[in-house]
């Protein structure tokens, strides 16, 4: 089998990719993740997914390169990571009795030659009416500040939905696990 390269510094998605029980090393790329002028969510992800596979690439002759990128977003406005509290209860506010969708983009590499197979997996949640007391009581147990829209679906966060709908959960996590198994197996590696 290829060697794995997870081109990403990621702690979400090295526990994600872990428990495919799959060897593979970690490489960050250093990318640029500026959206251009018009670009729409899905293309966004899709390039960065594949530019950070093809950055990771270059530091090695073979194996396959993972790739992903994620973006939150509410009514036609991605949503990065809050960052501050403030920005984080502002989202939870924005999101509040509303559905969000989450892309993400997949891409894997293979360094040796080249080939690059990509997808987008989307997944819609849906938002609860949240108070402001709500917000609060979430943020002061799991503030989620590195996390896209303000939470963590694995953690508390999952209290505040009504429902979720998309083929794989582990797509607002960051790493499509289901669609990183079927590229896979494009390349000839079967999980499990």
């Amino acid at each position: 089998m290829s060697s794995l390269i997870l081109a990403s510094s990621s702690p979400y998605r090295q526990q994600l990719l872990a428990r495919l029980g799959l060897t593979f090393l970690c490489h960050s790329p250093d990318i640029d993740e500026t959206p251009r002028p018009g670009e729409a969510p899905q293309q966004l992800v899709l390039r960065l997914a594949e530019q950070k596979a093809e950055a990771v690439a270059r530091h090695y002759r073979d194996g396959l390169v993972i790739g992903s990128d994620q973006v939150c977003v509410n009514q036609g406005r991605i949503l990065g990571k809050p960052g501050t509290l403030a920005n984080a209860r502002a989202q939870l506010a924005a999101a509040s009795g509303r559905h969000v969708t989450f892309y993400t983009g997949l891409a894997l590499l293979d360094a040796a030659t080249g080939e690059c197979r990509s997808v987008v997996e989307p997944y819609q949640v849906h938002f609860r009416f949240l108070s402001e007391t709500q917000i609060e009581r979430y943020l002061a147990r799991e503030p989620a500040l590195d996390c896209a829209g303000a939470f963590k679906s694995e953690g508390l966060g999952i209290s505040l939905f009504e429902r979720m709908e998309g083929r794989d959960p582990n797509s607002l996590i960051g790493l499509p696990l289901m669609a990183l198994i079927e590229l896979l197996a494009g390349f000839g590696v079967e999980v499990p």
